[in-house]
């Protein structure tokens, strides 16, 4: 029986310790709002991208659109991230696009390594991180990376990130009880929520999500996780595709069937076996070597990563690897006029341009 089924089935009598956490959460985010707690606000914009839920939900290419975005309005982004599984040797930490993985984390360096231009910041208390950015390298942007329940920084925006079964069984099922983080009530906090479909689209949700949704009372937008490219593991330059040939798929992401159905799609059929690793996993020599070993009992040299588990491998010892990049995908738009990127352009980037221009004018 796998952990979703697990849960469940122990649900029910789970839901008073769920109810419980969910109610000590609350408290937390009051005593925030009262002050409490101090909160902390920087000299800058920021905007934070999170959920309510355990698990992927596409933040981290939801930051990297927001860091090209920012660019590209004329603001300098700086992404602020506690580096899961990062050990840096000082805090806060600079990464760098030469950093080890295992100094500062897969995913800030997947951040680095996919937009050079904003900087990327390790610091477990974000407002350390943030408060050092400001001073050393004043950038126009703060993206507040899995900020969602980092209430100790003040933000503009709150992004809140959905699952489709965040909507249904899994909707206000705090741990242990559930894979939410917090309870219903948190939901509040957001300024607008980013629902992850499968085309982008909330026609495929049935009426009880649909209602939740309308229920939320703020801008809702759809977006789905699309390839974009694919590249050699030892190369920046794109490729076509495989023309047809075979390929196996190895991943250490939370949603390996994702994955698989995003490069089934790319290249227009599924690959001959999924070979899943945990999340953030570690590849060592031991495990690229099975994987040579898989493709070949599989009849093909082609082995097809994940853009987070190609920073954490040496392209040497995987030759004819595969990265299949992602970025998401905007789509269909519920309580708002704008597109996801119109309404970012309104709410945040405008703003935050003049602001940074009135600054430099002070």
């Amino acid at each position: 029986m796998d952990a979703t089924r697990l849960l469940d089935r122990f649900a029910p009598l789970l839901a008073p310790a769920g109810a419980a956490w969910a109610g000590l959460m609350r408290l937390r985010e009051n005593a925030y709002a009262a002050g409490v707690f101090e909160r902390v606000r920087l000299p800058g914009a920021v905007v934070s991208v999170g959920n309510v839920a355990m698990g992927g939900t596409g933040k981290t290419p939801v930051a990297l659109w927001l860091c090209r975005a920012a660019l590209a309005a004329g603001l300098p982004p700086c992404v602020l991230t506690r580096g899961y599984r990062a050990r840096p040797p000082r805090l806060p930490w600079r990464v760098g696009p030469d950093d080890d993985p295992a100094v500062c984390g897969d995913e800030p360096l997947l951040l680095k390594r996919s937009c050079p231009e904003a900087e990327v910041i390790v610091d477990p208390v974000r407002r350390r991180g943030g408060q050092w950015a400001a001073q050393t390298l004043r950038p126009g942007l703060f993206v507040l990376d899995d900020g969602y329940q980092h209430l100790a920084l003040a933000r503009d925006l709150d992004l809140c990130l959905l699952r489709t079964a965040d909507l249904g069984a899994a909707w206000g099922r705090a741990f242990p009880a559930g894979y939410w983080r917090e309870g219903e009530a948190a939901l509040q906090r957001a300024h607008a929520f980013l629902v992850k479909t499968p085309d982008g689209n909330l026609r495929s949700l049935n009426a009880p999500a649909k209602e939740r949704l309308q229920g939320l009372e703020r801008p809702v937008f759809a977006f789905s996780l699309a390839a974009s490219r694919l590249r050699a593991l030892d190369s920046d330059a794109p490729l076509a595709d495989l023309g047809r040939e075979p390929y196996v798929l190895a991943c250490g992401v939370a949603h390996p069937g994702q994955v698989a159905r995003t490069a089934a799609q790319f290249f227009g059929y599924p690959p001959e076996e999924v070979l899943v690793f945990p999340d953030h996993h570690a590849f060592d020599a031991d495990d690229l070597r099975s994987l040579r070993a898989r493709a070949a009992n599989a009849g093909t040299g082609h082995v097809v990563i994940t853009a987070k588990d190609a920073v954490k491998i040496d392209a040497s010892l995987l030759p004819g690897g595969l990265v299949l990049e992602v970025e998401p995908r905007f789509g269909e738009a519920l309580s708002c006029a704008q597109d996801f990127s119109g309404f970012v352009a309104a709410r945040l980037l405008a703003p935050a341009h003049a602001a940074a221009n009135q600054t430099h004018k002070e």
